[in-house]
């Protein structure tokens, strides 16, 4: 709920993604090289819950829909799929 950071006295702050990217573009980049450095490493790992042949899209739809995916939803095209 969001009236639980007012009862705790905590503050919510958020960020423009695009305006933080257009304003500071080295850091832009830097934190993206940082996050395909800890991919690659194995420290950092998608949660995928299903993976969907593009043609079976209505699938990965409903489970967006119902709500019952608790990681991505990918879809693959091509002989990988």
């Amino acid at each position: 709920p969001l009236n639980l950071p007012l009862l705790k006295g905590a503050s919510i702050v958020g960020v423009w993604w695009g305006t933080f990217t257009q304003r500071e573009p080295d850091v832009h980049r830097a934190n993206t090289a940082a996050l395909f450095v800890m991919v690659e490493d194995g420290r950092l790992a998608p949660r995928i819950t299903r993976t969907v042949p593009l043609e079976d899209h209505r699938d990965a739809f409903d489970l967006l829909a119902s709500r019952s995916a608790t990681g991505k939803v990918v879809m693959t095209v091509g002989a990988d799929a």
